[in-house]
C-alpha cells in the first residue's frame, strides 16, 4: 500500500490534472497483482474516468433541460399507440432528426402519452450529448414576456437559440396575447432549418388560431413548424383513464 505521501500526491496530482478518479483508484489499485501489465492497468482507471465524466456531463444535460420528471422510452407501451408504429419511434429515438434540424409535432386527445413520449425522446437526446430544454409553452411565453420586461431578452433568445432539441409542452390550453404570440413565433422561427423543435398539442392545426392572437402570424407559425417535420398522431384511448380504472378495479371500488 503507498504511504500517506504518495496518497496525497496523487491526490494533488489528480486534482491539478482534472482526474478525480484517480484520487480514488483503491479499488482498481486492490485488483492489481505482481506480474499484472501497467498498461492495463492505466487502461481501467481511465475507462472508469471517462464512465464517471460521461455520467457526470449527462446528469448536467438532464438538470439543464429542466424535465418536470424523468420518463424513458422502455417504460412507454409502444402498442398501445393507435396510428404510429412502434419502429417509428424507435426510429426518432436515435435522434437522427435533431442532427438533421427536423422537428416533432405531437397532436392528440389528452392522456394518450404526449408529453411521456417527449421526455422520453428528450432523454434519449441528452444521453447523446445532446443540449435539450424542456418547457411548459405558457410557461415560456411568460418568461419571455417577462425576459422583456426586465432588458434580458435578447440573452434568453441566444442561449434558447442554441439549444440542439427544444421541447414545447401543452401547446393548446392557453390563448396568448400579440406580445407573446410574437415572443414564441421569433423563438421557433430562429430555430427553422436551424435547430430541432418538438410540441405536444391536443389541437389540429386547423385550430391554432383560437391559441395566437394573429392568423397570419399562426399561418406562418405552422409553416415553420410543419416543414422538414415528424407528425405523429397520437390520438387514441387515455393512457392516464385506462391506468386509473384498473387501479380502481384492483382495489375493489366498482368501475363504470
Amino acid at each position: 500500500m503507498p504511504d500517506s505521501r504518495v496518497r496525497e500526491a496523487v491526490k494533488e496530482y489528480a486534482h491539478n490534472l482534472k482526474l478525480p478518479t484517480f484520487a480514488h483508484a483503491e479499488k482498481t489499485i486492490e485488483h492489481f497483482k505482481p506480474g499484472d501489465s501497467l498498461w492495463d492497468f492505466l487502461a481501467e482507471i481511465m475507462r472508469h474516468e471517462c464512465e464517471v465524466r460521461q455520467e457526470n456531463q449527462l446528469r448536467r444535460r438532464i438538470h439543464y433541460a429542466r424535465f418536470p420528471m424523468q420518463k424513458t422510452l422502455e417504460e412507454f407501451d409502444l402498442t398501445r399507440l393507435e396510428h404510429v408504429k412502434p419502429d417509428y419511434v424507435k426510429q426518432l429515438a436515435s435522434c437522427e432528426f435533431v442532427h438533421q434540424h427536423e422537428n416533432v409535432i405531437l397532436v392528440g386527445t389528452p392522456g394518450t402519452g404526449k408529453t411521456h413520449l417527449m421526455i422520453a425522446l428528450g432523454m434519449k437526446a441528452c444521453r447523446y450529448g445532446l443540449k435539450v430544454v424542456f418547457r411548459n409553452a405558457s410557461t415560456l411565453a411568460t418568461e419571455l414576456r417577462e425576459a422583456k420586461d426586465d432588458y434580458h431578452l435578447q440573452a434568453m433568445q441566444k442561449s434558447l437559440a442554441r439549444v440542439d432539441l427544444l421541447l414545447l409542452d401543452e401547446l393548446s390550453y392557453a390563448k396568448f396575447g400579440q406580445e407573446e404570440s410574437e415572443l414564441l413565433f421569433k423563438i421557433i422561427a430562429d430555430r427553422s432549418e436551424r435547430a430541432s423543435t418538438m410540441i405536444t398539442t391536443n389541437l389540429s392545426f386547423s385550430q391554432w388560431t383560437e391559441m395566437f392572437a394573429n392568423a397570419t402570424l399562426t399561418a406562418a407559425l405552422v409553416d415553420r413548424l410543419t416543414f422538414h417535420s415528424h407528425i405523429l398522431d397520437m390520438n387514441g384511448a387515455s393512457y392516464r383513464l385506462d391506468s386509473a380504472c384498473k387501479k380502481r378495479g384492483k382495489s375493489g371500488s366498482v368501475v363504470a
